[in-house]
């Protein structure tokens, strides 16, 4: 009977609501987000709330979430091996609605940033370029295992804490604040090279070039680590070199409980890096927030 129900269902011509939202990601706002609020904390200026309500809401709902509906368009026949159920190959979202919600959130992100000032509508043209070229031809980084994580790392962490302290600064930052906000840019290629572990059966069929894939799972979890680990390292040193011993005291704290973290990891990686994305990346983004009131005591 449900057999035949299914059968007899004509097809949906518009987006499910619901799977509008799932398009949009709500999860991975977080870092983007989390990010922006850094660079506004980093810099020793008297807060505008409503700007850093709205450069959060672009950095997160926005932008990140016109990214994801890009990716999963241009990833739909990955998604259909590795995640059928998900919006697109499911015929929840039909057609090329998904396109298109990408198309229209990307005029969305470039409009709002063009409202938030010249700054923040060149960081959002650079974000908006980032996540195209991630995901569509004939670019699609992510096809790399070196440059797709990269690519991401910069655009989820680096690009909003930079923004975010020179809307707050009214000014470009800082030499300190871009050094540490590229620094903790790069160490997100461990985090985004953690996340291809999800898909590495649907990636080696497509021809995408992951590291878990080229390299396997040990020795990418490896590299994963060491990239998320050495940057902080240096975060750390440079920190006590500017005369904030407490708050590199802190990081290190933060670090250590990742490497403990990282050594389950290291044991079952393809088991295991889900749970430590779920965990371990929880230490490295507090030592983010601890960076960024470091920055504020120093002048960024």
């Amino acid at each position: 009977m449900s057999i035949l129900a299914d059968t007899l269902t004509p097809p949906r011509r518009l987006p499910a609501p619901l799977a509008v939202l799932r398009l949009l990601k709500p999860w991975t706002w977080f870092p983007p987000m989390w990010a922006y609020l850094c660079g506004a904390v980093s810099v020793a200026a008297i807060a505008d709330w409503g700007m850093i309500a709205l450069g959060v809401l672009l950095a997160g709902p926005i932008t990140c979430g016109m990214s994801q509906a890009a990716n999963d368009w241009c990833d739909r026949h990955v998604d259909a091996i590795n995640e059928p159920s998900r919006p697109i190959p499911s015929g929840r979202i039909p057609g090329r609605w998904g396109l298109w919600i990408a198309q229209l959130m990307t005029l969305l992100s470039l409009a709002v940033g063009m409202y938030l000032g010249p700054f923040v509508f060149g960081a959002t043209l650079l974000a908006c370029a980032a996540a195209w070229a991630y995901s569509a031809e004939p670019i699609r980084a992510k096809r790399s295992g070196i440059w797709g994580p990269l690519l991401c790392g910069l655009a989820y962490e680096t690009l909003p804490w930079v923004t975010g302290a020179a809307v707050l600064a009214s000014a470009t930052p800082s030499s300190n604040v871009l050094i540490v906000a590229t620094l903790y840019g790069l160490g997100a290629f461990g985090i985004m090279t953690l996340n291809d572990f999800k898909a590495v059966k649907g990636d080696r069929k497509m021809g995408l070039r992951s590291l878990p894939v080229l390299l396997g799972p040990n020795r990418a979890a490896h590299v994963a680590c060491w990239a998320m680990i050495i940057p902080q390292w240096i975060a750390i040193a440079l920190l006590t070199f500017w005369d904030m011993p407490m708050h590199a005291a802190a990081i290190a704290c933060l670090t250590a409980i990742q490497i403990a973290a990282m050594r389950t990891l290291i044991r079952d990686p393809e088991g295991k890096a889900q749970w430590y994305q779920g965990m371990g990346i929880l230490f490295y983004i507090s030592g983010m927030m601890v960076a960024a009131f470091a920055l504020r005591n120093i002048g960024g």
